[in-house]
């Protein structure tokens, strides 16, 4: 199996998310049922990891190729056991904070010394930010937000972003004061391929993209001002202000604390590439691949693809976004799965991680 492509190109010795860019209210509903059943997840931050358990599955495999986005999810579920939700929400950055440095220490405590010295490390950062905002895509919104934000739109003009209206409103609000031409040349300079490349996503990650990576964003950021609300957007909220608003990302919510925590110990995590499940010969009923396709070339894809579909069990659902790179089931394969489409097409109109052009279900023929 081919799927370990990407580590060949990309660095996966830092955090790159440090927290979740995906929607786990969709993810959670395109999984269906999945009671008592085994899950897989890519890891990244762990978040949404943390989100499938709310489903009360047996377990959830996490596995990511980066020792970094392991730790994210070992801190998280110490924080989990070891801290109140407010507590919680001002280690991970979602509420300001003067004593991020304390929780820390007190939930580094009880981790392996590796996974301790690497957040340790980090502790003046997390400070300052929190733990979900020390990663390079954080401070890649976080440079946008604070040095090239405010030459476009005023503080007034920022907030007001979040005021609730309904899609007329949302849509006058984008024509007359959100969309003007500043704000066009700087989409057009901050989400180009380069300076992406370069402070945002690895540039390796482009390897597969035709087009403009501006032209997407800009696409995109229309879908979150006006299809959906921004006022219940936890991801918009933090690239414009820093922090989440009154709308939390799922696995964060104070009414989804509790179970989480009391279910963290169904979580087990297996570095490595997907191999690190599908070489056991277990099978599992839902996979949550994130974005991983469209890092990968066409024929890699495929070969991927079909090792995961000899690891699923009947009925199993594979759950992936895609941002610039359209990736489905491989024609070959076609006969093996169906495609949800409906539920797709559901899902897709409320993703709240606005970034993603496509969102995939597709259920293995029984």
């Amino acid at each position: 199996m081919a799927s370990s492509e990407i580590e060949a190109k990309a660095s996966f010795d830092h955090i790159r998310y440090a927290q979740l860019w995906e929607d786990a209210d969709i993810l959670t509903k395109a999984l269906g049922n999945c009671e008592g059943r085994t899950l897989v997840s890519i890891c990244s931050a762990g978040d949404n990891a943390l989100a499938m358990l709310l489903l009360d599955p047996a377990k959830v495999v996490a596995v990511d190729l980066s020792p970094a986005q392991i730790a994210c999810l070992k801190l998280r579920i110490a924080a989990y056991s070891g801290l109140t939700h407010a507590e919680f929400l001002e280690l991970m950055g979602a509420r300001a904070s003067t004593r991020r440095k304390v929780l820390l220490a007190r939930v580094v405590a009880d981790l392996d010394q590796k996974t301790q010295a690497f957040w340790t490390a980090l502790a003046e950062d997390v400070a300052r930010f929190g733990a979900g905002g020390v990663g390079k895509f954080e401070r890649y919104f976080r440079i946008f937000r604070t040095w090239f934000l405010p030459l476009v739109h005023s503080r007034a003009t920022r907030d007001d972003i979040f005021v609730p209206r309904d899609r007329k409103g949302r849509q006058a609000f984008f024509d007359t004061r959100f969309n003007t031409w500043r704000w066009r040349v700087l989409l057009n300079v901050f989400f180009s391929r380069f300076v992406m490349g370069r402070m945002g996503r690895d540039k390796a990650f482009f390897d597969h993209v035709d087009g403009s990576p501006a032209q997407h964003v800009a696409r995109r950021i229309h879908h979150a001002a006006v299809e959906t609300d921004p006022s219940e957007n936890p991801y918009l909220h933090w690239i414009i202000k820093g922090t989440h608003g009154a709308a939390l990302p799922m696995a964060w919510r104070a009414e989804n604390f509790d179970l989480i925590r009391d279910r963290c110990d169904r979580i087990e995590i297996r570095p490595g590439s997907l191999e690190a499940f599908i070489n056991t010969g277990e099978l599992a009923h839902g996979f949550n691949l994130s974005d991983i396709f469209e890092y990968m070339s066409e024929p890699v894809f495929a070969q991927v693809y079909d090792s995961i579909l000899g690891s699923a069990a009947p009925a199993a659902r594979l759950v992936y976004w895609n941002m610039m790179v359209p990736r489905r089931v491989p024609p070959h394969s076609s006969a093996r799965v169906t495609r949800l489409r409906e539920l797709e097409d559901e899902l897709k109109a409320r993703d709240k991680a606005f970034f993603y052009s496509d969102f995939v279900i597709e259920e293995v023929v029984r």
